[in-house]
């Protein structure tokens, strides 16, 4: 029998849940290899030539016919985007010259380079308030306001599709309205409902 194509570095509870997430969504064959991130097993010198960062998620990929030799794709944003456009039949991105692509493309690096960052200031606050024009992201009272606001305009982040964005950016939304750092208004409590139905979440919370 073939390896599989992709291998997941995973950590429960981590952001490799929404890798795990994407590949049931993409219907892709993948192993697991697990980390232990009380015990540090992701900064292990085997693991470091994967991710010199010493993170999960990370994901391998062997190529179609399971021929590459290491390929490894990083960070959430990217595995995501990745994968979505390596595997078009799974549907997971709008086509490039779609006018879904744009709303795509968006919310892929507000999930990441907004909404997290503006989240993290919530929950773990500085000292002192950095200058005004030192950072790229709003408060994360604004950031939400924003996403409601989408949420309010269309099913999904990117329109009426669910899309790899809806991993990005719904994963990390139930995440912070399950740990009580974020309260969803009624688009994002629509949204969350819908997503949270997804059987291959169900899929995915089973396998991590």
């Amino acid at each position: 029998m073939p390896a599989a194509r992709f291998v997941l570095h995973h950590a429960p509870r981590s952001r490799s849940d929404r890798i795990l997430w994407l590949l049931e969504e993409a219907g892709a064959a993948y192993e697991v290899a697990r980390h232990d991130l009380e015990k540090r097993t992701q900064k292990a010198a085997g693991y470091l030539s994967v991710n010199p960062f010493g993170k999960v998620p990370a994901l391998i990929d062997r190529g179609p016919d399971g021929s590459w030799q290491d390929v490894a794709v990083t960070e959430s944003l990217a595995i995501c985007a990745y994968v979505a456009d390596v595997l078009p039949d799974a549907r997971l991105a709008p086509a490039p010259d779609t006018p879904a692509r744009a709303a795509y493309a968006t919310w892929m690096a507000t999930a990441a380079s907004v909404l997290e960052p503006a989240f993290v200031d919530l929950v773990f606050p500085r000292a002192e308030p950095p200058p005004a024009t030192a950072l790229g992201w709003p408060s994360a009272d604004a950031a939400q306001a924003a996403l409601e606001a989408r949420l309010g305009q269309a099913r999904f982040v990117a329109g009426d599709d669910f899309s790899a964005a809806d991993i990005m950016v719904g994963g990390l939304m139930q995440w912070l309205v399950g740990w009580g750092k974020a309260t969803p208004g009624p688009n994002l409590a629509r949204y969350l409902a819908e997503i949270a139905a997804r059987p291959a979440l169900a899929r995915a919370k089973a396998a991590s």
